[in-house]
Formats: structure tokens, sequence, C-alpha cells
């Protein structure tokens, strides 16, 4: 005869924190009952080694058995089972842990050859409670190895419990849960249909190593159904056993038996995506970080990928079983792209297994994945290039946010990684290749930036460097000048905007030609930025030029094209480059100029602003004002 006994207060307090704060979802509870029954079943086969009691692992086995009338769900195991005292210890005072202190004993020195034989899960003793939050009474039947009586443990909750002798056949655990009523918010009953358990078993528990079995019901064409039978009676539905899990995880499995093909029809059915990966990364760590990891990196970016709603991280599991679908610590925000899991048995969990305590073990993990994936992409960038350039027009920009969002922080990490179009073949090049094939005496490395790299090929300034045989580096992404100044340098080679002012292209001999040139000019250019006002900060002559007949320059460290990228943005406090007004002293319309500024200084402040205005268009920049622009250009035609 069964006598109720109540929890201890302690205990009755922390069940009631189990069913109502520690598990986010409901769903939870049959990931740790099943990790529960692997646990049990794990303790029995190492007693089995130990005891050379002839069990092997094909012998055990879970299952689950769903009673919509009944409205129960049952999950047995064939472990280890529990006497009626290890009933009352593990079940009647929360937070016992037997799995815990088999997991301590493991450690000994005459257990540590066996230790890879088994993986047991549970650490806190709480993971059964969290049946409490779908059920309103949990019963569980017990037999351990080598008992001749069995025992059930029975309780509705907080209030308390009772232990009593029972029947059961065999060894091993007997879990049936009384699924609490449905309410307006909550659905109990689905954890009673077949797809539901079957889709929870294959998130959560896909990998426990024993097979997970339950009667499911299968749906055939009759085989003898007269062919104009009506449709529903052309088909018969029978039960049959069905393994859910699939036990053996591929990033187990040695590289050795796995093809292409394993890996990305796991990354399609896995990450549901429709296209293969572009690479994957298949790895197994142990030291400091005892860790497997199965990476991909995709072929495109997701439709969200550059949107606050995208979501960073990687699956990580606990020995086979889930913990976590996304754990965005685990990934820098610069390797966001890629998906796959982290399976390892040394992490802090905390009580309910969803979170991670922030400790050094996963941070050490998250470093060793940054480099597996660096050197994995480097790899890529030198032994496939053409592959290297796919991944690049997919997820370059997040590699220069990289750069940039850090201060220059990850400059050593991802610099080797970048990719720009180069102006000899219009095609990309890394700054390893551009600072190999700098002229002799090039002490720079030279870019310009625009919307495309036509638009740069065309800018007046590009003609005269490429005209001196230099090389330059096409910036086309909004990110690509931040970047670069974040870097500030390359193997100790500086960077240099040709569209600067500052550009020091010239000899001795022509810098003193255009030094005197501008002094014999001064009051003309004066003349001109007095038109211009507060348009631009300096008007000079240069010889930078050879078919154009002005330009724009910047004389400080914020260019034309960062100021553009910067007032798009949609704030109301406006960027402003220093801007210069270059003019070429040896085209057809400085003489133009001259003759206007002796004789109708009107009309060369209408050309002042023509000239300006063609330079800002030719920079990519909108006009001002077109009404006005029209009004000048239509006064110049008419005279």
């Amino acid at each position: 005869m069964s006598k109720k006994k109540a929890f201890k207060a302690e205990s009755k307090r922390l069940l009631e924190m189990m069913i109502n704060s520690i598990y986010t979802h409901k769903e939870i509870f049959i990931r740790e009952l099943i990790s529960n029954a692997s646990d049990a079943m794990d303790k029995l086969y190492f007693k089995s080694l130990n005891e050379n009691l002839g069990l092997n692992r094909s012998d055990f086995e879970i299952r689950i058995t769903p009673d919509k009338e009944k409205k129960t769900l049952t999950i047995a195991d064939n472990g280890i089972g529990m006497t009626e005292e290890e009933l009352e210890n593990n079940l009647g005072v929360i937070a016992q842990s037997g799995s815990l202190k088999f997991k301590e004993d493991m450690k000994s020195e005459e257990n540590a050859e066996k230790s890879d034989e088994v993986s047991v899960i549970g650490q806190f003793g709480v993971g059964f409670y969290s049946a409490f939050m779908a059920a309103k009474k949990v019963t569980v039947k017990s037999k351990a190895y080598g008992a001749d009586t069995a025992y059930m443990w029975s309780s509705e909750g907080v209030d308390g419990y009772t232990v009593e002798e029972c029947e059961k056949d065999g060894c091993g655990t007997e879990i049936t849960l009384y699924m609490k009523d449905n309410t307006d918010d909550e659905d109990y009953e689905e954890f009673l249909q077949e797809y539901k358990i079957k889709s929870l078993i294959k998130k959560y528990s896909d990998y426990i190593r024993y097979p997970i079995k339950m009667q499911t019901t299968h749906r055939h064409p009759k085989e003898d159904a007269p062919e104009d039978a009506p449709e529903e009676e052309k088909y018969e539905e029978h039960t049959a056993d069905e393994t859910l899990n699939s036990m053996i995880p591929i990033w187990k499995k040695n590289r050795s038996e796995l093809k292409d093909e394993d890996y990305n029809s796991f990354y399609r059915e896995k990450f549901y995506d429709y296209t293969e990966p572009l690479a994957h990364i298949h790895s197994k760590t142990e030291g400091s970080a005892t860790y497997s990891a199965l990476l991909f990196i995709p072929k495109k970016a997701p439709f969200d990928y550059y949107s606050k709603e995208f979501e960073k991280g990687l699956q990580l599991y606990s020995n086979g079983v889930l913990i976590m679908d996304k754990c965005g610590d685990l990934l820098p925000d610069h390797f966001s792209f890629v998906k796959g899991l982290v399976d390892s048995e040394d992490l802090s969990l905390n009580i309910s297994r969803e979170m991670l305590q922030h400790d050094r073990q996963l941070k050490v993990i998250a470093k060793s994945l940054e480099r597996t994936i660096k050197n994995e992409l480097k790899k890529m960038l030198n032994n496939e290039r053409e592959k290297y350039e796919e991944f690049w027009k997919a997820f370059g920009l997040q590699i220069k946010f990289g750069i940039y969002n850090g201060y220059g922080m990850n400059k050593e990490l991802l610099q080797d990684l970048l990719l720009f179009t180069s102006s000899k073949d219009k095609k990309p090049v890394t700054l390893e290749e551009y600072v190999t094939g700098m002229k002799e005496g090039q002490d720079c490395i030279y870019y310009a930036s625009g919307e495309s790299a036509e638009r740069i090929d065309a800018l007046p300034v590009v003609e005269s460097v490429k005209d001196k045989g230099y090389e330059i580096l096409y910036l086309t992404d909004n990110v690509d000048e931040f970047c670069i100044q974040m870097m500030a340098d390359y193997s100790d080679k500086k960077f240099k905007s040709v569209q600067g002012g500052d550009l020091d292209l010239e000899t001795e001999e022509e810098k003193k030609e255009i030094k005197e040139k501008n002094e014999d000019s001064k009051e003309l250019c004066n003349a001109i930025k007095e038109a211009l006002g507060d348009k631009v900060a300096a008007v000079r002559l240069t010889n930078k030029l050879k078919s154009h007949p002005v330009c724009i320059t910047s004389d400080g460290a914020l260019s034309v094209e960062m100021e553009k990228v910067l007032n798009s943005m949609p704030t109301e406090q406006k960027a402003k480059a220093d801007k210069a007004l270059e003019i070429n002293p040896d085209h057809p319309i400085f003489d133009k100029l001259q003759f206007l500024f002796d004789n109708d200084r009107e009309m060369l402040s209408t050309y002042a602003d023509l000239l300006y205005t063609q330079a800002m268009l030719i920079e990519g920049m909108s006009i001002e004002d077109p009404v006005a622009f029209s009004e000048e250009l239509s006064k110049v035609l008419a005279k």
C-alpha cells in the first residue's frame, strides 16, 4: 500500500520554478525525458562492460507510445532502471542527479579507457520535472537491473508523490504523462500527434545513440482496389514500428567514409537551402576546447541577410542533444554567413540546458572556429579562385564590414581575404597581389571610389594616374573607403586616394612648374573661389589632368564619395567634405576663364558654377539646383 509523501520545502519551491520559469518551451520535456532514457541505457551498457554481462548496444531502445483516447504519452527504456531507494532519491529530491554522480565516477583512472563508450547527458537532476509543464500527472514505473521487484513513483505536481510496488516486465523505466487539458492558449494534445512527436525527435534528439521507436501509421494503395472505386477506398492504413532518429551524427563519422554528396544532402535538409553549399568544414578539435564542428559556407546570402531580422548563429549540441538552435556567441559578425553546428561535451550548461553560461570554454571554441573559418577561406582563395570570387560576390561586404565595425581590430585576421577590382584588367585582386605587382619605388596603394568600376575608370584624375603606370584599386561598395581608412596601411604601404588633393605624383620640375602657374593665376583662382562661395574650400591649377578641364578633389580625410554615402543616411546632421576645384591650365577652357576674368566677371561666375557642377556630376554627385544649372547653361549657349 502506498503512502503519499511531500516534497521537501526547498524541493517544492524548486518544482514550482521548474514548471513555471526554468524552461521557455514546453516541448523541451520530450528532449529531457529521452536524454534521461539514453543516460539509463548508457549506465547499463557501462555496467555490462565492467562486469562482462554480454549486453550490446543493439539490445537497447527507447519506445514512445502516444494514446489519444487516454490522453497519455509514454516514454520507455530498457536501461538500468531504479530501485525504490533510487526513485526516492532521484525523483523525491529535486536537483539530485544520479547522472552527475555517474559522470564523476567515470573520471576515475580505471574507467578512463571506457569513457568513450558512454556519453551521459544529464547533470542537474531537474530535467525530469519538465514533464509537469505538459502533464497534470506523471507516473514512473521502474525496475532495476537484476532486481525482482518493480516500483511506481506517481505525482500530480507540487502536492507530493507516492511510491509503491508494481508489475513490470524486464528492467528499465517507463514514464507516463497524463496530458493537461487544452486551453484557449495551449494545445497539449498536439504532443500526442505522430507528426509533432516525429518533428520534436528530429529537432532535439535525432542523434541520441540508441533507436527511438514508435508505432506509426502508413497509408498504402490497395492491391486489389477496383479502378472505379472511390478515392478513399483505394487506400488502406496499417501501423508499423518506425525508428524516428538518425542515431549517428554525420559529424561523428570519419571524413574518409563521407562524400561531398553526403555533406550537401545533410546541409540542404538541415538548413533548408535548395542550393548546395559552396564549401564545408568538418573538424574535430581536442585540447583546451574539445568539440566537433560541421560548418557550411552557403553559395548565396539569405534574402534577409543584410537586415535587422537576420539572426546569426550555429546549432549547439551537447553529446548529440540539441541545446540551442542558434548560438550567436559562436560566430563573430564578420563570419555570420556561416551555417552549421558544434557538438561539445565540455560546455558549462545552465540548469535548463537552453542557454549557456558565458564562460571561458565558449569563448575558446568561438576563437578556434574563427581561425578555422579564416583558414578555410584563405585556402579557397589560394586554390579555388573562381569559387572564392563567387563567395566574395555573396559575402565580401560582410568581411569589409568586419574590418570597419571593429575599428581595424580585425585587420590582421581579415585583410588577406579582401578583393577589390583593379584598374589593370578590371578583375578582382587581393592586396597581396597588388603589392607584389607595384612599380619599383612605389610607396602607396592607390585607390579611387565611385558607384561602379566603369564610372571610376572614367574619372579625370584616374586617367593621369594610369598613364603614369600605376595600378588603382576601384572601391565600389559604400563601406569600402571607410574600411580602407580603418586599415590605414597594408604591408607597410599606406593607402592613398587618387581623388585627394595630395596625390604627389609629380616630378620636382613638374611641382615647380605648377607652383609658378598657381602664383601667376592667383587672382583668377580667388575670383572663382569667391564666385563658388562655400561650395569649395579651394580653387587651384593642377597638372593631374590630361583631356579634362576640371576635377573635384578632397583636401581632408572625408572624401566626396564618403560625403555622399554619409548623407544618404536618414540623419539630420549632414557631412561635408573639404572640396577643391582643380583646373587644367593646358585645356582651352582655361584660356576662356582668363578672358572672362579680364572682361566679364559676371560670366566668369556663371562658368565657375557650370564647371563645378560638371565636376560634381563626373564624381557621381547629384545637382543641388537643376533649374539654376539649366538656366546657366542656356545663358552660356545663347552668348
